[in-house]
């Protein structure tokens, strides 16, 4: 039987944490199908975690390229996303999306021939490569005659991003913007649902298993009854296990969990090896259950493929200081990982 540790390894191997195969950051983005962006210095790092000796310079010149997207995705939550992959994903995901932002749009008055509005607004601001600040775009809207106050703003802006009008453009200095979809994304091949569904589960699956359907529900916010369709569809294209009576799914190759030595890692706030699953319990040291459990979401130090504490950043002009809160003790081998791991960090960040 598979337990957790052993669950948590091939997790760990299978999100390109451990030995990542990659050496392009959209790559890991493509492999990883989406990955949560609330948190975006964090989320830079996630890439990072999962790509061969990357720096934070070239991720960011990545999301400038626009090689890396930033959009509301899933649930409705900011995710970073392939350009290949953000229309079949948004049209799968965006109705169930907009039914969840419903009553928040009715509170705000925004109908469809607002939103209509808006979009249009929009296409027009941006026309032509433009990429506008979010305080320019509220501008844009009040010339129009459209209020944007701060959360009708936001629920603007996502309405765009769910209709495909809008995505990220590049930072200017710490200022995000906002781009046409069009000119930042190809047009793709149109799915149907089944093949979306189907889709979404694979990569799913390949790059977050073992993991139950339930999961994969949790995760892309789809019904259980959408998730299982997808699931049925590729079956056959992975291997199962039960424990403790939940079916697990996972990628036909397994990890060699024996030969790998000791490593740590510090997760950012969000990481997908936490924010994957519905059920966490396997990705924590049994030690630390109690601790664990309500820190689950915050940067995490994981060794031997388990959380053994939490972890927090104080960033001054030259270096970083990286605090450590451990549940427990470690042996000189963890700590020396450790080690190892924070010096990782602020290699990433070019900070002693």
């Amino acid at each position: 039987m598979m337990k957790n540790n052993h669950m948590a390894t091939q997790r760990i191997y299978n999100q390109q944490i451990y030995n990542p195969q990659f050496s392009a950051p959209e790559d890991v983005v493509k492999h990883m199908v989406a990955m949560q962006a609330q948190d975006y210095a964090g989320a830079k790092w996630a890439i990072a975690l999962r790509t061969h000796n990357v720096s934070e310079d070239a991720i960011e010149q990545a999301i400038t390229n626009g090689k890396i997207l930033r959009t509301h995705l899933l649930r409705p939550t900011w995710h970073f996303i392939s350009p290949q992959d953000i229309r079949w994903i948004l049209a799968l995901t965006a109705p169930r999306i907009n039914a969840i932002n419903a009553t928040m749009n009715k509170k705000f008055e925004l109908t469809d021939h607002v939103f209509a509005k808006s979009n249009a607004v929009l296409v027009k601001a941006l026309a032509g490569n433009k990429q506008l600040t979010r305080l320019e775009l509220v501008n844009v809207f009040e010339q129009a005659g459209i209020a944007s106050d701060e959360l009708r703003f936001t629920l603007l802006l996502m309405k765009a991003e769910l209709d495909q009008v809008i995505c990220s453009g590049g930072r200017v200095g710490k200022q995000f913007t906002y781009a046409l979809l069009d000119d930042r994304a190809p047009i793709t091949p149109v799915l149907t649902q089944e093949e979306a569904l189907a889709k979404l589960a694979l990569g799913y699956f390949n790059s977050r298993g073992p993991a139950t359907l339930h999961d994969f529900a949790n995760w892309s916010g789809l019904t259980v009854t959408d998730a299982g369709i997808g699931l049925e569809q590729v079956k056959s294209q992975l291997i199962s296990h039960v424990i403790e009576g939940r079916t697990y799914w996972m990628p036909n190759s397994m990890a060699d969990t024996l030969s790998q030595k000791t490593k740590a890692y510090l997760l950012p706030a969000f990481d997908e090896f936490a924010i994957a699953y519905k059920d966490r319990d396997a990705l924590i040291n049994p030690q630390y259950l109690k601790q664990a459990r309500h820190v689950i979401f915050d940067p995490a130090i994981v060794v031997d493929n388990q959380v053994v504490g939490t972890w927090k950043r104080t960033i001054k002009t030259k270096s970083v200081d990286v605090h450590l809160n451990l549940f427990g003790p470690l042996n000189k081998t963890q700590e020396k990982a450790v080690e190892a791991a924070v010096s990782q960090y602020r290699k990433f960040l070019f900070l002693k």
